[in-house]
């Protein structure tokens, strides 16, 4: 069996992982850094779901390299496609003008970014990426990791040690393997302490629904109708309780009102820079950004209500369950696709938009859906600190303006408190916030010493989880935790006791702040604006 060895391993290649890696290599350190799938990037590249940042993301509630990783991408588009003079001079680029994001791109745009920005450490010697590597088996003793085994799809099990783990899988892989204490699902209100929690019992299989998103161009004169997918009869008519048409329609509940919201697909010319339906919703490719006519369409990505599968979890499940529920994700969304395609009233009149094409060229597929599931919810460890609804929310918050400031903060973040429909089965939730900080506590374990979350496995609850999960958030967390790391094995200390101790917290934030550019507040005219729009309009 290979045995590799590195000062800091990193499972899990998504923007949490990444940024782990680069903080700990900018500190000197070397890096072991596996991913699960053939690219790099997680949310942004695999699941290919545009950025949802919060509306001062140009300016401001970013770490430096986050910015970075922004521009890069518009570089790929100025470098790579033929822009118009008016796209390449814009500064704030959306190559795919979907109203979504400021940022909306192909997935392959983030891998290319994700990709020079690593570039300059493969010749220090002090970067190892493994691809198509999943973790199989952890080795801990004394409350801490000795290693942690993957299975590579080239070189069969290869054993990783080091002195620091961080687990920035998708689902929380390590604190299962690892038996790091964790919780999963919906916590109660006697055990948060929320307001919105649930107010009986925990459910720890009530989890956000999991979407296999797809991309789709349309070239009106064509016929691209799919094969008729396996389930496609189940899915044509079902219905969940609370939802307000059947699943396969352009109607879902609103998410802040629950009230119905019909977003046809187009409400007319595919070609306008804007538009109040689902082509545009999460347009990532604009072909009027570009001249010529090499471009017969935009690609649009589907990521709607429509393809939220909520039959059931797939964490804390066996196996083979949690595979089947992956399966029956993937069947909603090639029966939604087809569905569009023979059956979705059009907005000219008549059935079925034959035009619709998988884009699977943009997905890095060949049926045109994402390489991996968009997952929304993953394990969280039982940490040191646990952010509540009572932090950040509104309502809350019981009349204080903003959030809870914490003194341990390592970065910032700001998105509604939006979760999903749920497997238990559960209609939206979504809460009004204030900006918030992300306190160091909710990144270290109660127990084990030298593993650390970068991802969606941080101490938050399944509510908080809800404005924590997102891209540039999970950024600011990775970036934290691999500069926490590094900081530790350099000053021989743990996470804990940089916590615990005001010279050595203080001494760890300044290095955020000034060698990372981490912003640990913010503004003031910002920290008291309530988070109620999203973005392009107001809820």
């Amino acid at each position: 069996m290979k045995e590799l060895n590195s000062d800091i391993v990193i499972i899990g290649g998504g923007l949490g992982g990444i940024a782990a890696a680069l903080s700990a290599l900018k500190l000197g350190k070397s890096v072991i850094l596996t991913e699960e799938f053939k690219w790099l990037g997680g949310q942004l590249t695999t699941q290919a779901v545009p950025p949802d940042e919060n509306p001062w993301i140009e300016t401001d509630g970013s770490t430096a390299s986050y910015r970075a990783l922004r521009q890069h991408i518009r570089e790929y588009y100025r470098r790579n496609y033929p822009l118009t003079d008016e796209a390449m001079a814009d500064e704030a680029l959306n190559p795919g003008s979907g109203n979504v994001s400021p940022i909306c791109a192909e997935p392959r745009a983030g891998v290319a970014a994700i990709d020079a920005m690593l570039a300059p450490w493969f010749a220090t010697d002090r970067l190892t990426i493994l691809m198509n590597a999943k973790p199989v088996a952890v080795e801990t003793r004394d409350d801490e990791f000795t290693s942690v085994t993957v299975h590579s799809a080239e070189y069969g099990d290869i054993v990783l040690s080091g002195a620091y783990f961080i687990d920035a899988t998708e689902l929380g892989e390590l604190l299962e393997l690892g038996k790091v204490e964790h919780v999963i699902g919906a916590e109660s209100q006697a055990q948060t302490g929320e307001p919105s929690a649930l107010p009986g019992d925990a459910a720890p299989f009530d989890q956000q629904a999991v979407s296999w998103c797809f991309a789709m161009s349309y070239h009106p004169d064509d016929d691209h109708t799919i094969e008729r997918p396996r389930d496609y009869d189940i899915w044509r008519d079902y219905k969940l309780d609370f939802w307000p048409d059947r699943q396969l329609s352009f109607v879902g509940p609103n998410p802040v009102t629950l009230e119905p919201d019909n977003r046809p697909l187009f409400v007319g010319d595919s070609d306008e820079k804007f538009a109040p339906d689902n082509w545009h919703y999460r347009r990532i490719f604009y072909r009027r950004n570009h001249v010529g006519d090499q471009y017969p369409s935009d690609i649009c990505l589907v990521n709607w209500p429509q393809i939220d599968y909520c039959d059931g979890p797939v964490v804390g499940v066996p196996a083979e369950e949690a595979q089947k529920h992956l399966e029956g994700a993937r069947q909603l969304s090639l029966s939604m696709l087809y569905w569009m395609q023979t059956e979705a009233p059009r907005h000219d009149g008549g059935y079925g938009y034959r035009g619709l094409k998988p884009a699977g060229n943009a997905m890095g597929t060949l049926d045109g859906l994402t390489i991996a599931p968009y997952i929304r919810e993953s394990r969280r460890i039982k940490a040191l600190f646990t952010v509540t609804e009572n932090h950040v929310g509104i309502d809350a918050r019981d009349g204080l303006v903003g959030a809870e400031q914490f003194y341990d903060s390592v970065g910032v973040g700001s998105y509604r408190i939006d979760l999903h429909p749920s497997t238990a089965p559960r209609n939206y939730v979504d809460i009004a916030n204030w900006p918030f900080q992300i306190p160091l506590g909710c990144l270290i374990p109660q127990r084990v010493k030298n593993m650390l979350p970068a991802c969606k496995n941080i101490g938050t609850t399944h509510l908080t989880n809800g404005c924590y999960r997102l891209h540039p958030v999970e950024w600011n967390i990775g970036e934290s935790v691999g500069a926490l790391a590094a900081y530790c094995l350099d000053h021989k200390i743990t996470p804990r006791a940089v916590r615990e101790t005001a010279g050595q917290l203080a001494a760890f934030q300044d290095l955020l702040s000034t060698r990372f550019e981490v912003p640990l507040s913010w503004p003031k005219h910002i920290r008291e604006t309530p988070r109620l729009e999203l973005f392009g309009r107001v809820e």
